[in-house]
């Protein structure tokens, strides 16, 4: 008689696992989607026009966080213009032309636009390109000196960027978004050198693809080239502004490169529909659903549907997703901005997203069809070894473990190496609760003044091994040269790493560790190894807590952090007896702007004695 239960086993863990991981695959229409979030994000920007006719700045759109008229703003010309062209409301049609008006008057005389309040020139690429989509739109109400004034400029704006865009003159998505600026402002002016320019442009872009085809150069300069893969400005900029290049220029070569490069980045889009660009070198503006100043995933998920199901489902629970940031249409720095700040965030990633909402509905491939499942709804784990990074999901988690190795020659003076490494969690994500941990810069500095909120000094979001001597702070998070090894154990995904706690200049402090994450269905293990080689010093394993509203922290013993959500209890629980845990310390600073997060701090104190060479220590996140 055959034996039943391997076959009960079987069928249990069938019946749990499509219990726990979405199963079903449904029909859904990203337009839909993106035109309902498009409509809300205008009806906010609009209420900030300039409508007095008597002021020079009339028809520019005021942002009243920053208390002036960015000139980036008026790129909301084009999603007004779009939203007239689809449902005939002429106050989105008036209020399109004035801006575009407004816009020419701020002009340079060599056609480029100035990124107020800053002088930084490139984003002339976004100005140009948002006109030159609107232009076709608005055309039958211009007047015959609006038309000439409009093309003009246009034209203006395209010499410049044919001029002087170059990698040498701006980070690649830059340079990428200009391949597609200088292809639509040939559709209105016919010129070789914007065609040529376009083509220079592209190849030199791709030509900076990785060997796992992740695009760099958004970091420092070595040689005069830039180097640095930033997933953010990756999916939100630089590839969809080849994609339409190739588009137009029917480049099949480029074409193919980008979606090459599309399949390596949809494994960032987590299960509730953020985005994890947790560990890359402009993380400093990481928001949960992108990054705050780039513009959006939905135009270049759009251009790709046809070929894959995945991207129409990773571009609407994106839209959700920031449905979750926002409040009465405008969209805060991330899911808990409205819940930590009283007052209105930069009008940035408003109208930012609101241009990605416009450009993939226009340019969206098979709007409709399946809504495929994502690779993070299934239960794997992904080593990606050019970013020297792993992403693991398993029932109830989904994580990023980083050690991405990213060196800037000018140190720890620039944004560049301030983000989590040292194969940190930099973000976790918990089945029908959100974040349960994630992450920020190591220290905060308005590196750019126009986009950094002033916040008091935090600490940081991120998940950390760290100590203190007379030479400083060190810390994991500063070791960009982490080893990562991988592998399946009964189940469990194990992650670990090895390395040096550091200081910020990347110098070791005399502690040596190996980190390693055992993740489970139901569980998280952390086991830490500390190696005392040249110091002994007590070190902190800090683990802060994403702190949604509604969450409670119960100390249940001295081993015990109970933590209870909406529907779930998790208990941190230390194994070792070498340990003691400190909670709540600090609370206050564990509040940031980038990403809105805030964040209930558990730290584990382990002392070292003299004749102290390694120790172990052992925890537990177990869902109870």
């Amino acid at each position: 008689m055959t034996d039943s239960k391997p076959i009960l086993l079987i069928l249990f863990f069938s019946l749990f696992s499509l219990a726990l991981f979405p199963q079903e695959v449904k029909t859904d229409t990203l337009s839909v989607h993106a035109m309902r979030m498009l409509s809300e994000l205008n009806a906010s920007v609009i209420k900030y026009a300039n409508q007095d006719k008597k002021s020079p700045d009339h028809g520019g759109i005021y942002c009243p966080h920053c208390k002036l008229y960015h000139t980036r703003a008026a790129e909301a010309l084009y999603p007004f213009a779009f939203e007239y062209s689809k449902t005939g409301n002429k106050k989105y049609m008036k209020a399109a032309i004035d801006v575009g008006n407004w816009l020419i008057r701020q002009q340079q005389s060599n056609g480029s636009w100035l990124e107020t309040p800053e002088e930084w020139t490139g984003t002339t690429t976004d100005q140009v390109l948002m006109m030159v989509l609107a232009y076709p739109l608005l055309k039958p109400h211009l007047s015959t000196k609006e038309q000439t004034s409009w093309l003009q400029s246009i034209e203006k704006a395209g010499d410049y960027l044919a001029k002087v865009m170059s990698p040498q003159f701006a980070s690649i998505n830059y340079c990428a978004t200009t391949t597609a600026s200088l292809m639509f402002v040939n559709e209105l002016i016919d010129k070789q050198s914007y065609r040529d320019k376009a083509r220079e442009l592209a190849y030199q872009v791709v030509g900076k693809m990785d060997q796992d085809y992740f695009l760099t150069g958004e970091g420092g300069r070595v040689f005069g080239a830039k180097y640095g893969i930033d997933l953010g400005y990756n999916l939100e900029m630089s590839l969809w502004g080849l994609a339409l290049y190739a588009k137009l220029a029917k480049d099949e070569t480029v074409t193919s490169i980008v979606e090459k490069s599309l399949a390596k980045h949809i494994y960032f889009i987590y299960p509730d529909g953020s985005m994890d660009a947790s560990w890359g070198i402009r993380s400093n503006k990481w928001t949960c659903f992108g990054s705050s100043t780039s513009d959006g995933c939905q135009v270049l998920f759009s251009l790709f549907m046809d070929k894959n199901d995945a991207y129409r489902t990773a571009a609407i629970r994106n839209i959700q997703f920031l449905q979750t940031c926002m409040k009465d249409g405008i969209v805060g720095f991330g899911p808990l901005y409205y819940e930590m700040y009283n007052y209105l965030p930069c009008i940035y990633p408003t109208f930012t997203k609101a241009k990605s909402m416009a450009m993939s509905i226009a340019f969206a491939k098979a709007d409709v069809g399946k809504t495929e499942l994502l690779p993070l709804d299934k239960r794997g784990m992904y080593y990606f070894p050019t970013l020297n990074l792993t992403l693991a999901r398993t029932a109830q988690w989904c994580t990023t473990i980083s050690g991405y190795t990213y060196k800037d020659p000018a140190g720890d003076r620039t944004k560049y190496m301030h983000r989590p490494g040292g194969g940190t969690i930099t973000n976790l994500w918990l089945n029908g609760h959100g974040y349960f941990q994630a992450s920020s810069q190591t220290i905060y500095k308005r590196w750019e003044p126009m986009s950094f909120p002033e916040i008091p000094d935090p600490l940081p979001l991120t998940p950390r091994i760290e100590f203190n001597s007379d030479l400083g702070n060190f810390t994991n998070l500063y070791e960009f040269d982490a080893i990562i090894t991988n592998k399946e154990e009964n189940g469990a995904y194990i992650v670990s790493s090895f390395g040096e706690l550091k200081n910020s200049k990347q110098q070791e402090g005399g502690i040596a560790f190996r980190l390693s994450h055992s993740i489970n269905d139901n569980s998280i293990s952390k086991e830490i190894e500390l190696i005392y080689h040249d110091a002994r010093q007590p070190v902190r394993i800090i683990e802060p807590i994403i702190y949604y509203p509604n969450m409670k922290f119960e100390q249940v013993d001295q081993r015990t952090l109970r933590i209870k959500t909406s529907d779930k209890t998790i208990e941190l629980k230390i194994i070792s007896d070498n340990v003691t845990l400190e909670v709540g310390t600090d609370i206050d600073k564990y509040k940031w702007s980038y990403p809105a997060l805030k964040a209930y701090p558990a730290i584990l104190n382990v002392d070292c004695d003299k004749n102290d060479l390694r120790k172990t220590i052992r925890f537990t996140y177990q869902i109870i």
